[in-house]
């Protein structure tokens, strides 16, 4: 009997047809790559049942040689990384700016896909180092494929391209023992940044906390370069590109990133890919920072030094667009470690500028995909196709995968027809800013990118108390694991140029003789708040966990209760126990855990609740992993609830007069979910910390 076609066989088929390198594999028949139908795969072809394998097993021989080469090599940079697809969305017209078809019609969604990633650690290294992120997006418009490859960090330690080979070489591993993997704290990054004051700057960016985020959903992406944007009537204007979390910034402590390392290595990937999965789609608006030409040399920096920001007190922001993460990948090979992001790639529209370190991206991201991806051809990797057709007359190399038809490879031709022929700008094809370029050829860097510790000072001095005191003790956990004093000595003394009090509370750490460092005089006093992660704290809850303390006899009401309220804000509560498996409730009830005070930890979650239930509470205050998880969320600033049942419970943690504490709510009125959520949206708790900063 025939099998009914059903609606689902019909979009499948149609998927296959639209998109064949999407493969399913429920319900279908094993093949070879060259769609072989095959019989047998748990037994090699052999000369008797226990005689030698023949060379006549091409099963064997495709099976074996494609897992042999299942892995390409990682990439040198950003080899740690997660993605996800989505759509951007522009509120209104752009074209006062520009003429990118992408950013005219807000009724029109461009698909995009995008990777966060670290810079310094291997594929295998944590998730939560301390280190930029990259943030990079590839937007597939109708003009072709776009790509915005920036970091969470507005700068970057050096101003010229030529050095990233010495920075990154400074930063990993040693050679000599491989050792320290994922970090910069050791004796050749910081040689490097010693010697290469134009790296002040970011340091600031890079101690503070903005190089350990929360998650990929708090943390802002920016363009790093001054990019140019052309109207219509081909007039250019500079500008600035950043992503602004929804969601607010909000950063790890450095004692919890460390846990975490070792409790979950998979944490920013792991919360991306559940946030996605339960609809609590990560967003982040799009904003430009516009600044005509006439105006290119008005500040007492240069645009085009990528170690420089524009402060958002002196140009405003401008609001242009949505982002919104919405499907994870069906493959993370396939998609993910194979996206190929290129600064080059562009649209009509948007275009470049002389940044001498986006000079050198412009290269360097093309030449890394030959290597990684196999050879040229890596653009037809179905993860980095354009939405619209390919057609030139690029022919051959490894692993080509379009099929080119006719006798015609060249340009110009007539026996083709003279196609395919080329679209003039007016209707679409890219055309360079046409800027006047003349001088002589030279190997030198601008004056006007000579200050460097002006904007590492504007940044110090733009910092919360709490925030600052982060910074000061992240320098010296760096320095301290540095053990050349020369090293030390140099760093210092780099300090005394952005902040003497950052200096000397450094140098009192880590082994440094004050008087021997030279100062450079006293640093002005500029701020810009916009910098400070206290100055977006975001709205709402999406995507936070809080833990539930439960085990048998636990309030399920307790639980549903809090749960439901913490739902309807896009948080969850998960219940954690002595055990996994059934549990029974105060209620009668029965109810499943399945993580325990063992298999996970407080540095996993954003808050703490002890749900009632006499017995449950009893039986945790016995469990000096129960106090521990509470001490410890209490220590990272964290939301604690506790039920009324709970409260011997509480006497037994460090907290003390946890009545009065901040951020420590106690269920003993109707208002308890209201005020615990409240106090979840503070993020943190800095009150706790206040009174242990230095004046």
């Amino acid at each position: 009997m025939a099998k009914k076609t059903t609606k689902n066989d019909t979009e499948n088929k149609k998927t296959q047809l639209l998109e064949p390198f999407r493969i399913e594999t429920q319900g279908e028949a094993m093949t070879t790559d060259q769609g072989i139908a095959i019989e047998h795969t748990e037994d090699s072809l052999r000369a008797g049942v226990r005689g030698p394998t023949l060379m006549d097993d091409f099963h064997l021989r495709e099976k074996i040689m494609r897992f042999d080469h299942e892995r390409i090599p990682e990439r040198i940079v950003h080899a740690r990384g997660a993605g996800a697809h989505g759509v951007f969305q522009v509120y209104e017209s752009q074209s006062k700016l520009t003429k990118a078809k992408f950013l005219q019609d807000p009724k029109k969604e461009t698909p995009v896909f995008v990777r966060f990633s670290t810079v310094a650690g291997s594929r295998g290294s944590a998730d939560t180092a301390r280190d930029v992120r990259g943030f990079a997006v590839k937007f597939y418009t109708e003009e072709g494929n776009f790509d915005l490859v920036g970091n969470n960090i507005p700068v970057f330690f050096i101003q010229d391209g030529i050095k990233f080979p010495d920075l990154i070489h400074s930063v990993k591993p040693e050679p000599h023992n491989e050792i320290p993997q994922a970090s910069s704290a050791h004796d050749t990054f910081w040689d490097f940044i010693s010697l290469s004051p134009e790296s002040t700057h970011m340091i600031m960016w890079h101690l503070s906390d903005r190089a350990i985020p929360r998650s990929y959903a708090t943390m802002e992406g920016f363009g790093v370069h001054t990019f140019r944007m052309v109207d219509e009537k081909g007039k250019s204007r500079f500008v600035k590109f950043h992503w602004k979390p929804l969601g607010g910034i909000h950063s790890l402590v450095w004692d919890e990133a460390q846990k975490i390392m070792g409790k979950d290595a998979d944490f920013h990937r792991r919360g991306l890919s559940e946030m996605i999965d339960e609809g609590k789609f990560p967003e982040w608006e799009l904003g430009v920072q516009v600044v005509e030409e006439k105006d290119e040399m008005k500040f007492d920096f240069d645009l085009l030094d990528p170690t420089k920001i524009i402060p958002e007190e002196v140009v405003p922001v401008q609001i242009i667009g949505k982002l919104t993460l919405n499907k994870n990948p069906d493959n993370y090979f396939a998609e993910t470690e194979q996206v190929a992001f290129c600064v080059g790639n562009l649209v009509p529209g948007i275009d470049v500028t002389n940044d001498p370190l986006m000079q050198a991206r412009l290269f360097s991201y093309l030449d890394t995909q030959l290597s990684r991806l196999g050879g040229p051809n890596f653009a037809e990797i179905p993860i980095n196709r354009p939405v619209i057709p390919v057609v030139n007359h690029q022919q051959d190399g490894h692993m080509r995968q379009g099929i080119l038809k006719g006798r015609v490879n060249y340009f110009p031709n007539s026996l083709g027809g003279g196609f395919p022929q080329m679209t003039p700008e007016k209707q679409g094809g890219f055309v360079h800013f046409p800027e006047a370029v003349s001088g002589v050829k030279t190997r030198e860097r601008s004056p006007t990118f000579n200050d460097h510790y002006s904007q590492a000072t504007l940044f110090l001095n733009s910092l919360t108390p709490i925030e600052r005191q982060h910074l000061t003790e992240a320098a010296i956990f760096e320095l301290s694991k540095v053990e050349d004093q020369g090293v030390r000595d140099r760093m210092v003394g780099n300090l005394m140029n952005v902040d003497s009090k950052l200096a000397d509370d450094v140098a009192a750490r880590v082994g440094v003789d004050l008087p021997s460092v030279k100062n450079a005089g006293p640093a002005h006093k500029k701020t810009s708040p916009a910098v400070s992660m206290m100055s977006r704290p975001g709205k709402g809850l999406k995507g936070r966990c809080i833990a539930v303390l439960a085990t048998d006899g636990f309030s399920n009401s307790d639980f549903t209760n809090l749960n439901n309220a913490l739902m309807s804000e896009g948080a969850k509560a998960e219940l954690v126990g002595t055990r996994i498996g059934a549990h029974n409730t105060a209620e009668g009830e029965v109810a499943m855990i399945t993580k325990t005070l063992k298999n996970t930890a407080s540095v996993l979650y954003d808050g703490v609740y002890i749900a009632g239930g006499i017995a449950s509470v009893q039986a945790l205050s016995l469990e000096a992993d129960a106090i521990h998880f509470v001490n410890e969320a209490y220590k990272h600033h964290k939301t604690i609830g506790f039920s009324k049942d709970a409260e011997d419970l509480m006497q037994l943690t460090f907290i003390g007069d946890f009545e009065n504490s901040q951020g420590v709510i106690s269920d003993s009125g109707k208002k308890f979910a209201q005020d615990f959520i409240a106090a979840l949206k503070s993020h943190r708790h800095w009150d706790r910390e206040i009174a242990h900063i230095p004046a």
